[in-house]
C-alpha cells in the first residue's frame, strides 16, 4: 500500500503544479474581452444554419449535433471551448452568469492568473476541474475563495523572503525547482526535482506554514506573470498550463517520510482547489523501479484524459530524445539533452544582493564537527548558520590549509532563540564580520553545547559574492 500511496501524492503535486476577439493595453497589461456564443463553444461556429425557424426544432438540432459532436471529441480536448456539449454549453452560460453576478473575489478566483486568460478558457477550466456539475463548481470556487482569502489580504506575499523567512535561493537550492523557456504547446517549461529535497535542512531555514507561503507567491507571482507574458508574446497561446518535468533521481523510500509529504500534501491541496486543471504534460523522469511498478497501478486508477497526460521514463538517453519532441532545444536545459542553462545555473540565477551562487551542507553535530568550502580568487564570502537548536553550539571559521593562522571569527553562539515547536521561524547567524576575500579553503568548525548523547542539526551556508 505504501509505494501507490507515495507515488499518488507525488502525482497530485505536479498535477497541480495542474478565441480573441479584440486585444487592447490598459496600464502596461495585456487585457482581453471575448464573448463565445452557444455554437462557437460547440465548435458549430461556420456550420449551416439549421433549415429550421422555429425556435424548438433548432434546438432540438442543436442538441442532436451536440450529441454526435460528443461521440467524436478526443480525450484532450474534453471540456474545452469548441469542443463542449449542448449539456456542457448550459453549465457554462448558468456558471458564467453567476461569475458575472457575483463579482468582487468570487470572479477573482476563477481569474486567478488575469484577465488575459479570456472567459472561455478560465471558466472551461473551473468546470472540468468538477466534470461540469454546476453544484460541485459553485461550492469549489467558494471554497477556493475562503481558502486564498488571507493570501490575498497581503497581495500572496510579494517578496519571498516575507513568506519564507530566508532568501528564495537557499529554498531552490534545498529543493530545485525552476521555470524556464516554454514547450511546443507554448506552455511553460517546469523542471522539479523532488529527490533532491532536503528536507532536514528545510526545516533549519523555513517553516511548513512558510512554505506554503511561498507557494502563493510562486503561482501568483512568478506562474501567472509567465502566462500573461506568454500570451502577449503569442496571442494564440490559450491553455493557461504547464509543462512539468518530474525529475525522481536520487529518490528513495526514506525520503518520503511524512515531513516530505505534508509539503506536497499542502501544495497539492492549493493547487487543487485554487488553480485547477493547469497541468498540461507531465514527463517524468529518472524514475527509481518502485515509483514505475507503482505507477502502472495508479494509472489504471484515472480516467484516459489524466493519464494520457503523464508519460513515465526511467532510461535519461530515453527522456532527452522524448523531451526533444516536446520542447524545442533551445528552451530545454543541456542537463536534459538540451542547449538551454543547466538548470543549477538557473537555480542560481535566483541570488539577488551581488550572489553569484551558494553552498549548503547540513551539519548534524553531535559533540564536534566541520564543514569546507572554497572561495575562488576574485570572489568574496559570506558564511551564515541556521538551526532550531535550543541548546546551541559555538562557531568558528578559519583557514582550512592554515593551521596556525589566525581564524575569521571565533566561538560565534549559534543557538535558536525560542521553543522547540516546529511552527515558528528557526534562527540565522551571519558569522563573518565582513565578507572572506579569496581565493581560500574555509573550514567551518562548531563545538556542541549538547554533548555526544544527541544530535543536532545546523545549516551552514557558503554564500559567493
Amino acid at each position: 500500500f505504501f509505494f501507490p500511496h507515495v507515488a499518488s501524492l507525488l502525482f497530485r503535486f505536479c498535477c497541480c503544479l495542474s478565441c480573441i476577439s479584440n486585444m487592447a493595453t490598459c496600464n502596461g497589461h495585456l487585457k482581453m474581452t471575448e464573448v463565445w456564443n452557444a455554437d462557437e463553444l460547440m465548435g458549430l461556429k461556420g456550420a449551416p444554419e439549421s433549415p429550421s425557424s422555429h425556435p424548438q426544432k433548432q434546438q432540438q438540432q442543436r442538441r442532436l449535433s451536440s450529441f454526435r459532436h460528443k461521440k467524436q471529441v478526443e480525450p484532450a480536448d474534453w471540456g474545452r471551448p469548441g469542443h463542449l456539449t449542448q449539456e456542457e454549453v448550459d453549465v457554462y452560460m448558468k456558471f458564467k452568469e453567476q461569475v458575472e453576478s457575483r463579482g468582487g473575489e468570487f470572479r477573482k478566483t476563477v481569474y486567478c492568473f488575469g484577465e488575459e486568460e479570456g472567459e472561455a478558457f478560465a471558466l472551461t477550466r473551473w468546470l472540468r476541474a468538477r466534470k461540469f456539475v454546476y453544484d460541485d463548481t459553485m461550492i469549489m470556487v467558494e471554497e477556493a475563495t475562503e481558502c486564498r482569502a488571507a493570501a490575498r489580504a497581503v497581495d500572496f506575499y510579494p517578496e519571498p523572503v516575507d513568506a519564507l523567512g530566508c532568501s528564495a535561493a537557499l529554498f531552490y537550492a534545498l529543493y530545485p525547482q525552476v521555470y524556464t523557456g516554454h514547450a511546443k504547446c507554448g506552455a511553460p517549461l517546469f523542471i522539479s526535482k523532488p529527490g533532491i529535497l532536503n528536507v532536514d535542512g528545510m526545516e533549519c531555514i523555513t517553516t511548513l506554514d512558510g512554505i506554503v507561503k511561498f507557494h502563493w507567491h510562486v503561482m501568483i507571482h512568478d506562474f501567472a506573470a509567465r502566462l500573461r507574458a506568454r500570451k502577449v508574446e503569442d496571442p494564440s497561446f490559450k491553455r493557461f498550463e504547464c509543462f512539468c518535468v518530474l525529475d525522481l533521481a536520487h529518490l528513495s523510500t526514506s525520503q518520503l517520510n511524512s515531513r516530505a509529504m505534508s509539503i506536497i500534501k499542502e501544495q497539492s491541496f492549493i493547487d487543487s482547489l485554487c488553480f485547477p486543471e493547469t497541468m498540461a504534460k507531465m514527463v517524468i523522469v529518472n524514475a527509481p523501479r518502485f515509483f514505475s511498478l507503482s505507477w502502472s497501478v495508479i494509472k489504471g486508477w484515472l480516467d484516459q484524459r489524466t493519464a494520457n497526460k503523464v508519460e513515465v521514463i526511467s532510461s535519461k538517453k530515453a527522456s532527452e530524445k522524448r523531451l526533444l519532441e516536446l520542447v524545442d532545444a533551445q528552451y530545454l536545459p543541456c542537463d536534459y539533452g538540451g542547449k538551454g542553462p543547466d538548470t543549477n545555473d538557473l537555480i542560481d540565477s535566483t541570488c539577488t544582493g551581488g550572489m553569484k551562487r551558494l553552498f549548503h551542507e547540513v551539519l548534524y553535530l553531535r559533540g564536534h564537527g566541520s564543514v569546507i568550502a572554497d572561495v575562488a580568487e576574485g570572489e568574496e564570502m559570506d558564511v551564515a548558520v541556521w538551526t532550531r537548536s535550543t541548546l546551541g553550539a559555538a562557531f568558528s571559521v578559519t583557514h582550512a590549509e592554515q593551521k596556525h593562522g589566525s581564524p575569521y571569527v571565533e566561538d560565534v553562539e549559534v543557538k535558536h532563540h525560542g521553543t522547540e515547536d516546529v511552527t515558528e521561524a528557526p534562527t540565522s547567524v551571519t558569522l563573518t564580520k565582513e565578507r572572506i576575500v579569496g581565493p581560500a579553503k574555509i573550514k567551518v568548525k562548531a563545538d556542541s553545547h549538547a554533548g555526544r548523547f544527541s544530535t543536532h542539526n545546523y545549516m551552514v551556508v557558503f554564500e559567493i559574492y
